[in-house]
């Protein structure tokens, strides 16, 4: 969401849309969340509580806790088309759609074995894993001497990735 401010109300109405939109099911989502105002307010203490959303808060006076969106902000201010400044908040609006539809759906990420988070968020991640590595079986057979220590292997996908990774306590009462 791209605003002209930032206020509980606002916070509330995202992270409602986005949980409605997703058909987030109750306890099963956590949201790393900064110690800002409407992060911290009632109304969205209460719209999390009521969707069943955990809150993850970020160390005190630490401004990059998460490193997850301190990598998409520094691709997203480095990207070759990113201005200057924008002369308004449509322009704003326009530039953040253009740039989380190339993130989400073309640009191949490092952390989730090179491939797209809506190949992850849609549940595409295993069938683009084992269509690589028939393409890499095939390489290999066709030319064997470019691989010198051993057939080349997709990446494998991460099983799990945490911010602040739950105690065993936790992971045993949730059990």
């Amino acid at each position: 969401m791209v605003a002209t401010a930032e206020s509980a109300e606002l916070a509330k109405r995202l992270i409602a849309g986005t949980c409605a939109s997703q058909s987030v099911a109750r306890d099963t989502l956590t949201i790393h969340a900064d110690r800002g105002s409407s992060m911290a307010s009632k109304p969205v203490a209460h719209l999390l509580a009521d969707l069943g959303v955990t809150k993850s808060h970020s160390r005190p006076h630490v401004s990059n806790d998460n490193p997850f969106s301190e990598s998409q902000f520094k691709t997203f201010k480095y990207r070759p088309d990113f201005p200057g400044q924008f002369g308004s908040a449509e322009d704003a609006r326009a530039h953040c759609q253009r740039f989380f539809r190339w993130y989400n759906f073309d640009h191949r990420h490092a952390g989730i074995a090179l491939l797209t988070p809506a190949d992850v968020h849609h549940g595409r991640a295993m069938e683009a894993v084992a269509a690589r590595a028939h393409v890499l079986i095939n390489a290999y057979a066709a030319h064997p001497e470019r691989f010198v220590r051993r057939p080349p292997t997709p990446p494998a996908l991460p099983t799990a990735t945490w911010i602040n990774r739950p105690t065993e306590e936790r992971e045993d009462a949730a059990r």
